[in-house]
């Protein structure tokens, strides 16, 4: 961990990223998000789950008991028409043998895109804006989302699902910022 992440550690226990998000993946990973093009998160994920069965193996790590998605606000995935993170979680269900919890996690209000806001920005937009919904809760969940760029998002759901009981939260993106 960095030294601001010393001071102020995220809620999440470990977070692993499949690719750098810089060029050819900031490209696809933009066409996933905004393009209707689910196509590519099926060409990496194979890619992607083989790496995250290899890490863990390495550091000998239980696997999750269950996957998460970040979820969209209703009128965001009424305007998009899907939810990128949550077809990426049913990619890497399949190949990793793991149920997928899409109603785990709501989004219980909208929320400003985080393009162009700082950290403090970030983490003010996003705080409360998740809840947790009916599906009864593993110990040991990942959550999955497309990027992460500061973390902001992932840390909220992480902190919901905590002081929902979950134990353990990890984090799984396709990819992270540098």
């Amino acid at each position: 961990l960095c030294g601001k992440c010393l001071k102020r550690p995220p809620a999440f226990d470990a977070a692993w990223a499949g690719f750098i998000y810089r060029a050819p993946f900031d490209h696809l990973v933009q066409r996933l998000k905004f393009n209707d093009a689910l196509s590519v998160g099926r060409a990496l994920a194979p890619i992607w789950s083989a790496a995250l069965r290899s890490r863990l193996e390495a550091h000998s790590a239980e696997m999750p008991q269950a996957l998460i998605p970040i979820p969209l606000h209703r009128s965001r995935l009424r305007q998009r028409g899907y939810n990128q993170a949550l077809e990426l979680a049913r990619e890497l269900g399949v190949a990793l043998q793991l149920p997928v919890l899409p109603q785990a996690l709501l989004r219980q209000r909208a929320t400003a895109p985080m393009p162009g806001l700082d950290l403090i920005a970030r983490r003010r937009n996003i705080r409360g804006a998740f809840a947790v919904g009916k599906a009864r809760l593993p110990a040991r969940v990942a959550l999955i989302d497309d990027v992460m760029t500061s973390g902001a998002t992932l840390n909220e759901a992480a902190k919901t699902l905590k002081r929902a009981g979950v134990e353990r939260v990890e984090v799984w993106v396709l990819a992270r910022r540098p």
